[in-house]
């Protein structure tokens, strides 16, 4: 149901992801995440492409809180900093965030030894239905993240919109 992904150039830390659909008390896990009570990232699937792009974001926040140059407060709010295209981390939350409102959530949690508990605790919060992460894809909002990241057709015929995606990602800091 979950996958968990061995980071290459931080061995002793695993990124997992859980798909949750039919969540019910998405104001209450917002809330909750908010007060620090959940330790994970809670991302709204719609905006999400595939699963290796949270990976790329999980990385890339891993690396930056080794060296002290994280942009928020925390390991799991750079993670959905790291998704957005741009340099404002309230809109970086408002886009990839989970809202009130949301039916949907995607969990991600960064761990160095056994995390079967913390699943454990999380998937017991959730009120909704936990599915394979591999229906991603069925819950992304296309359309909207081609608007947000600025893909043009042209761009899709020559690599995916994943690609154009994770290219942004990558390079936010450097344009």
């Amino acid at each position: 149901m979950h996958t968990s992904h061995q980071l290459e150039l931080y061995p002793k830390q695993t990124v997992t992801q859980l798909l949750f659909k039919g969540v019910k008390n998405s104001a209450e896990l917002r809330k909750s995440a908010m007060e620090g009570k959940i330790n994970a990232a809670l991302i709204n699937p719609k905006m999400i492409v595939d699963s290796f792009q949270v990976l790329v974001a999980a990385n890339k926040a891993v690396h930056l809180q080794s060296i002290g140059k994280m942009k928020t407060r925390g390991l799991y709010s750079e993670i959905i900093f790291n998704l957005s295209p741009a340099n404002n981390i309230s809109e970086a939350f408002k886009r990839f965030g989970i809202s009130d409102s949301d039916d949907s959530v995607l969990v991600v949690l960064v761990a160095t030894d056994d995390e079967s508990q913390v699943l454990a605790d999380i998937t017991e919060k959730v009120d909704g239905q936990q599915v394979p992460v591999a229906e991603l894809p069925t819950l992304t909002d296309v359309m909207q993240i081609r608007k947000l990241y600025k893909v043009t057709p042209q761009e899709e015929k020559i690599g995916s919109l994943l690609d154009s995606v994770v290219c942004r990602m990558a390079t936010k800091d450097v344009v």
